[in-house]
């Protein structure tokens, strides 16, 4: 029943997008405040409302809508369960490390549950057991490695032999009283509280750059300022990157999901398959009824076939296995990996103290956006945080896996630079047909076109304004995304994920 790869079903806003929030004004003069905040999502709203319950003077700064980027898309998982992690955290960080990582983490899920329970928040909140399962007999090792990892980590969990669904396994491993949520939901109410209390949102106010020292000052795009005594940049890549090189640390990975009402009943818990392509399965309530998520085929940011053979693949499981009565969404993420799997949470440098970053939590944002916004919270107002050290940007990677990573990506980023500027391309915007993209040759240089559904055509130089990168297209989500950051910009080349924030070059034709 999967629908043709040269094809694109179009489908409604994901289920959670349904919830509005209020409209806030954009910066229109110069500011001066405790602390500014770049970016509206689970760690801008969640440090805002901590700050200012301290009786702090805060701004928060947005280039779009709040809660409509990273965490708008979220799947909404709180866990611990970070997929293979803590056998691997043991070996390479040591025992204490690892039982901290998971101890961050249980904390960022006991705090969204105490905020929930404290203000009523309604916001589909379940406690649900979580579910590693492997079906080859290599992962099923490396279950059994995490299993080991559990029991010397005191965790919560341990090695099962099935899961409630018809899929072949080799293991499986389960960790205790996990939980899921509506993150929309849960975030609104402390945005409101945030505002009431005397917080302040702008909306559609880009950040471009700051001016250092001891009170930094934000620039945005329109010119005004915003000067503070400590700068957070929870805008998922930092916008400002000269000194900390992140774009060498980090990468981009893109996952996908689409939510289905299944023929089969769902037994409750959330899974994930440790063998790739990755599978991850989940449900949520939406409407009285549950409605089943199916997730997994991650890939770097403008790599790989085409993004709709992932969707594809993802459907065609989901009616293997369990049956599709109704397709009803689809969407995709962007996740940052660093090099050593940890978050980058705390001074952006060693040399600047006032300017802290929130970054990097690969893909279990709810849990490590919590720590982000509550250690940049203790670190602003001087209470001490376990997890400082552990976090931090500035730490010493060890050699193994974490150069050798970096080596790799930066390695990538070289074949694809030179890739980009060789290939030839012989395709013209006029062969386009209604509703597709391709790279173009107009003019004798390389160019990206899309003709809408009307025909219209929206053409841009595909040269990534980050570094020079040339981006490919995303026949997916119509979007042009550059293959060595995971910069990705729209059919306008209007900036949707950093690390760069300067639009494509329009091309008249």
């Amino acid at each position: 029943m999967a629908a043709s790869a040269n094809q694109m079903p179009q489908f409604p806003e994901p289920y959670w997008r349904e919830i509005t929030f209020p409209s806030f004004e954009k910066l229109t003069q110069n500011l001066a405040v405790d602390v500014a905040i770049v970016g509206g999502g689970i760690t801008g709203i969640t440090a805002g409302f901590l700050l200012k319950q301290e009786g702090l003077h805060v701004a928060i700064l947005e280039a779009g809508n709040i809660l409509n980027g990273t965490t708008g898309h979220t799947t909404a998982k709180i866990t611990a369960q970070h997929n293979l992690i803590y056998d691997e955290l043991i070996h390479h960080f040591g025992e204490e490390q690892a039982r901290l990582y998971y101890q961050s983490a249980d904390d960022s899920l006991q705090f969204i549950i105490k905020m929930i329970q404290e203000k009523g928040i309604d916001c589909d909140f379940s406690k649900e057991d979580a579910y590693l399962y492997a079906i080859t007999d290599e992962y099923a090792d490396k279950i059994e490695k995490e299993n080991e990892a559990y029991q010397r980590l005191h965790i919560n969990g341990n090695h099962v032999s099935s899961i409630p669904f018809d899929i072949p396994i080799t293991g499986a491993l389960v960790m205790k009283e996990q939980a899921q949520f509506h993150p929309l939901k849960y975030l609104k109410t402390l945005a409101k509280d945030f505002i009431a209390a005397g917080g302040l949102i702008f909306e559609n106010t880009t950040a471009i750059d700051i001016e250092e020292g001891d009170t930094p000052t934000v620039m945005t795009r329109d010119g005004h300022r915003v000067s503070c005594k400590y700068l957070i940049m929870a805008s998922h890549f930092p916008f400002f990157d000269k000194k900390g090189m992140y774009f060498t640390r980090m990468y981009a990975e893109r996952s996908y999901a689409i939510g289905i009402k299944a023929k089969k009943d769902y037994p409750g818990g959330m899974y994930l398959s440790v063998d790739e392509p990755s599978r991850s399965l989940r449900y949520t309530p939406v409407n009285g009824e549950p409605l089943m998520i199916v997730g997994g085929e991650s890939h770097k940011t403008g790599q790989g076939p085409d993004t709709l053979l992932h969707y594809l693949a993802l459907e065609s499981f989901a009616d293997v296995h369990f049956g599709i009565e109704e397709y009803k969404y689809r969407w995709s993420t962007q996740d940052l990996i660093t090099i050593d799997k940890l978050p980058y949470i705390g001074e952006i440098t060693a040399d600047n103290p006032r300017i802290l970053t929130a970054t990097g939590f690969r893909k279990w944002g709810m849990t490590n956006g919590t720590t982000a916004a509550r250690l940049l919270s203790d670190m602003i107002l001087e209470k001490e945080n376990p997890y400082q050290k552990l976090f931090s940007p500035t730490r010493h990677f060890k050699a193994d896996p974490s150069i050798k990573k970096l080596i790799t990506i930066n390695a990538d980023v070289a074949g694809h630079l030179l890739k980009g500027k060789l290939e030839y391309v012989g395709k013209d915007p006029n062969d386009l047909h209604h509703d597709e993209g391709a790279v173009v040759m107009v003019n004798g240089k390389r160019a990206g076109a899309y003709k809408d559904t009307e025909g219209i055509l929206h053409i841009v130089d595909t040269t990534c304004t980050h570094l020079g990168c040339e981006c490919e297209w995303n026949h997916g989500e119509r979007t042009w995304d550059c293959p060595c950051h995971g910069s990705r910009y729209s059919i306008d080349g209007e900036v949707l994920d950093g690390p760069t924030h300067k639009p494509l070059k329009k091309i008249d034709f």
